[in-house]
C-alpha cells in the first residue's frame, strides 16, 4: 500500500490509502465468491441487511448494555461498560475511517445490498462495535458469544457488498483492542 495526503480529486484530506491493485482485485475476487455462494442462499441478504440495521452506530448494542444495567442491578457496571465499549469502539472506528479514507468497495461485479452513512470503508465500524460487544458479553455472560456473533457480522457486512474482506477484519481487532481497555478499566474500578 501506499499513502498520499490527497484524495482522488487531489484535494488534502488526511491520510488516504491507495490499496495494491493486486491486493484490491483479490479481495473483490473475494467479495464476489462470497456474493455469489453464501449471497444466493434464501434469506441470506435479509438477514444481513437486518444485522446491518442492528449494528448501525453500535445502537443495537449499546442498547442490550443498557437493558441489562437497568435488569441486572447488581452487574449493573458491567453492562454499561459493553454500551460504553461498543459505543467507543465504534467512535475509534469513525475516527480511523477519517483518517484512512478508503473508499467501500466500487467494482462493477460487487452487488451493493444496502445503504451506508458514509462512502468510507476502513474499518468496518459494524465489526469493530460487534466484536466490542460481543468479547465483554461474554465475558459478562460465560456464553462463548465472539465466536457466535462475530463471524456472522464480518460475514454479513461482505454479503451486502460494502467492505472489503480487510476492512472487517481489522475492525474485529479494533474491537478486540477496545473491549480489552475496557476490561482493564472495569478492574481499575474494582480495586
Amino acid at each position: 500500500m501506499t499513502a498520499t495526503a490527497s484524495d482522488a480529486t487531489g484535494r488534502s484530506h488526511g491520510l488516504h490509502v491507495v490499496p495494491d491493485p493486486e491486493a484490491r482485485s483479490a479481495e473483490v475476487k473475494i467479495l464476489n465468491a462470497v456474493q455469489g455462494t453464501i449471497g444466493r442462499r434464501p434469506g441470506v441478504v435479509k438477514a444481513a441487511r437486518g444485522m446491518s440495521h442492528f449494528g448501525e452506530h453500535a445502537l443495537g448494542w449499546m442498547a442490550i448494555g443498557a437493558l441489562g444495567a437497568l435488569v441486572d442491578k447488581p452487574r449493573r457496571r458491567q453492562w454499561a461498560g459493553v454500551a460504553v465499549g461498543a459505543f467507543g469502539s465504534h467512535a475509534a472506528s469513525v475516527v480511523i475511517k477519517r483518517i484512512v479514507r478508503r473508499p467501500r468497495p466500487r467494482d462493477p461485479s460487487v452487488q451493493v445490498n444496502v445503504s451506508t452513512p458514509s462512502k468510507l470503508s476502513f474499518p468496518s465500524s459494524h465489526a469493530t462495535s460487534t466484536t466490542a460487544a460481543a468479547v465483554l458479553l461474554g465475558r459478562l455472560t460465560g456464553l462463548p458469544l465472539p465466536a457466535v456473533l462475530v463471524p456472522p457480522m464480518l460475514l454479513s457486512r461482505v454479503v451486502l457488498g460494502v467492505h472489503y474482506p480487510s476492512d472487517v477484519l481489522a475492525g474485529s481487532a479494533l474491537g478486540a483492542a477496545s473491549a480489552a481497555a475496557v476490561l482493564a478499566a472495569e478492574k481499575r474500578l474494582a480495586r
